[in-house]
């Protein structure tokens, strides 16, 4: 349903004010693309990934072994983050149905379960005779 013309200036001022305020907010709640914010998370979890990798060698040439294993755990951590990120971004995530198909990609046809082919064939033997 589309706004009325006073709707549309009370919006369009509400969205000068945010960005007069707070630019950098209203940068960020502005885009609205989920490859945008997949991205960003990417690019997080790899600093983070990097970041493990300096602590765990840290914890090496000191020889402090919490501070390794701790390093370990955060490249864990962000490699899961960056991974799950990227099957968002890419749609291979769960929640892959929820996000729009993208141009030009093809949707795979809906097979049959297992149980719904066997009495398919079922029905087929008891017709034939």
């Amino acid at each position: 349903m589309p706004l009325s013309e006073h709707e549309q200036r009370l919006l369009e001022q509400i969205e000068q004010a945010l960005y007069a305020e707070d630019p950098k907010f209203a940068n960020a709640v502005r885009v609205t693309d989920p490859h945008h914010h997949y991205k960003r998370r990417l690019v997080k979890a790899s600093i983070g990934f990097v970041l493990g990798v300096v602590i765990l060698m840290v914890g090496v040439v000191v020889q402090n072994i919490p501070l390794g294993v701790g390093g370990f755990v955060v490249m864990l951590v962000c490699c899961l983050w960056g991974l799950s990120s990227w099957k968002r971004m890419n749609g291979l995530g769960a929640d892959a149905a929820d996000q729009p198909r993208q141009p030009g990609g093809r949707q795979r046809a809906q097979r049959p379960g297992f149980m719904e082919r066997m009495e398919e064939r079922w029905r087929r033997r008891h017709e034939e005779r």
